[in-house]
């Protein structure tokens, strides 16, 4: 992974200086909140309903047992002893004190850890595939080519002021993981050191699927593309209307043609002047920092004995198991999805034992994933069972990953200022529900995905069943939509019809899955397949009808 060199090291420890001031000007009074909004939103600061709250970057959720140790402790000594695992790859720390911020973003850069451009009309934390260096599937490691932009993307000074907040995904792999499709620039990589390149996706108010601006781009013009790309959209992105600000719109309004006509123009305007040969010598070298681990041969007995005589680790290896590019180790995903609890937290206590556990059994590298969980990339299947044994006793062996208990729900009106509904809430009752019903197995793959407001950040529009949490004259009103999806075919899900206020919500999710077990071939076609087989009006049906 990408360790910080002294540059990287000066830079964040003045930035922290600086904002030390800042903080300092703020509560004695000197700068106004108005005045001190801006400098704290540029070191990831926000004041959200209750408290303030920090965003943490992760970049392209990559981390190493040492930083996660270091979330670990300032969870335990300037927060509530937990952290919570965002669907940007992030950590939040929803209490923290303003007068300790400074120490919080100083403990940070200590590990090679920073908040900067995790929040503001900048570009953002580049994000990834959490199965990236490891997945059996995937074409190359997509995470030298995020560090790359991310570096180039850092405090550029023409991207500090764009119209709206910008978002970049990346993944290696054809089986899209990263979600890039509902991104301001989606890369897809389709072969080695080439990318197709996405752009105008996104959710939130307008959702759109993004467009395919160029079918081919050489690793080599990334940088000056994704210059002309964003360049583009910061002199013809809209500052009249903010919810008209992102690139989608910009895109919808003047057409994806006359779009990339501006692009390849600027592109090839400024593509000389960058300096081709030192970028590939510095991916090159990104690219050794990124060099997969030294797996070695691993037996398989240990694990397929568990599997005979345990059905509980049976269970668990079914669900959060994939495939790795080596036959002996595994990918592991750590559900934050205990029926019950905050999709997404994570005690200091876990943090550390995950910490413990990728040093002793994962080669050191630990990820967040964007559904808000936590990814062990290499494990020797020989080591599972000892795995598994270690995660259940801190309450991490929920074999749910990719069920309907494992769902994403945005913080919601709990703790965001701009939420008009609770998702918590209603992501525990939903799994409790499906827990109590004994039938989460027998549904199989099924994405929910939940939002507390029309912002999206639980990414409502691309579950398979979505939920959209809004404020009806007071009341809370949850609107559902179905069908959606967030993989290389992704989709927006249609809304079934009017909206249910809070106490109904889990009743007709329920209905929807009944409806769905009754009307499926078989086992073996999941919820979405049976959406597209048989459409809208079964689902209606049960939910209005009743």
């Amino acid at each position: 992974m990408y360790v910080y060199d002294d540059f990287d090291r000066a830079f964040v420890a003045e930035r922290n200086r600086q904002f030390r001031d800042q903080v300092a000007r703020r509560i004695d009074g000197s700068l106004t909140e108005d005045e001190f909004k801006p400098l704290r939103l540029m070191n990831g600061l926000y004041l959200q309903l209750h408290a303030y709250m920090l965003r943490v970057a992760v970049p392209y959720g990559t981390l190493n047992p040492g930083q996660l140790r270091a979330l670990a402790a300032i969870a335990d000594r300037w927060d509530k002893g937990y952290g919570h695992v965002t669907t940007r790859q992030n950590m939040q720390f929803n209490w923290p004190r303003l007068t300790d911020v400074p120490d919080m973003l100083d403990a940070l850069a200590e590990v090679g850890l920073h908040a900067i451009q995790t929040s503001g009309n900048t570009i953002r934390n580049v994000t990834s595939d959490p199965f990236a260096g490891a997945a059996a599937d995937e074409i190359a490691d997509p995470r030298p080519y995020a560090e790359l932009i991310r570096q180039w993307s850092t405090d550029h000074p023409e991207f500090q002021f764009l119209p709206r907040k910008f978002k970049v995904a990346v993944t290696g792999s054809p089986d899209d993981r990263a979600v890039t499709k509902a991104h301001d620039i989606g890369l897809r990589m389709v072969a080695p050191d080439m990318f197709e390149v996405i752009v105008g996706g996104g959710l939130g108010r307008t959702p759109m699927i993004g467009k395919v601006l160029r079918d081919r781009l050489p690793a080599a013009d990334l940088l000056p593309y994704l210059e002309a790309v964003v360049g583009t959209y910061n002199l013809l992105g809209r500052r009249d209307n903010k919810f008209k600000a992102r690139i989608k719109i910009t895109v919808h309004e003047n057409g994806l043609e006359t779009v990339r006509d501006l692009v390849e123009a600027r592109f090839a305007e400024i593509a000389p002047g960058f300096d081709a040969a030192a970028t590939q010598a510095h991916l090159a070298r990104l690219k050794r920092m990124f060099a997969p681990p030294a797996l070695g041969a691993a037996g398989d007995l240990p694990y397929q004995a568990a599997r005979g005589a345990d059905p509980v680790f049976r269970a668990w290896a079914d669900t959060n198991l994939h495939p790795h590019r080596d036959s002996g180790h595994a990918i592991v995903t750590i559900s934050l999805k205990a029926h019950g609890a905050t999709p997404g937290d994570v005690t200091a206590d876990q943090m550390r034992c995950i910490a413990d556990l990728a040093e002793r059994l994962g080669h050191g590298e630990i990820r967040f994933s964007h559904e808000q969980n936590i990814v062990l990339p290499h494990v020797a299947r020989a080591d599972l069972p000892a795995l598994h044994k270690a995660l259940k006793g801190q309450g991490l062996a929920t074999a749910n990953v990719g069920l309907v208990s494992d769902i994403i729900a945005c913080p919601g009106m709990d703790y965001c200022a701009l939420a008009t509904a609770r998702s918590i809430p209603v992501a525990q009752q939903i799994a409790r529900r499906v827990e109590a019903l004994k039938i989460e197995h027998d549904i199989g793959p099924l994405k929910i995905k939940i939002s507390g407001c029309i912002n999206a950040c639980g990414h409502h529009h691309v579950g398979h069943i979505g939920i959209l949490g809004l404020d009806r004259a007071g009341v809370e009103n949850y609107q559902i939509t179905l069908g959606g999806d967030g993989s290389q075919d992704a989709v927006l899900g249609e809304r079934t019809g009017p909206g249910f206020a809070h106490d109904q919500i889990v009743p007709a999710v329920e209905r929807i899955l009944h409806t769905y077990l009754a009307l499926r071939t078989g086992p073996g076609e999941t919820f979405l397949h049976t959406w597209r087989r048989i459409g809208l009006a079964p689902f209606k049906e049960a939910l209005y009808a009743a």
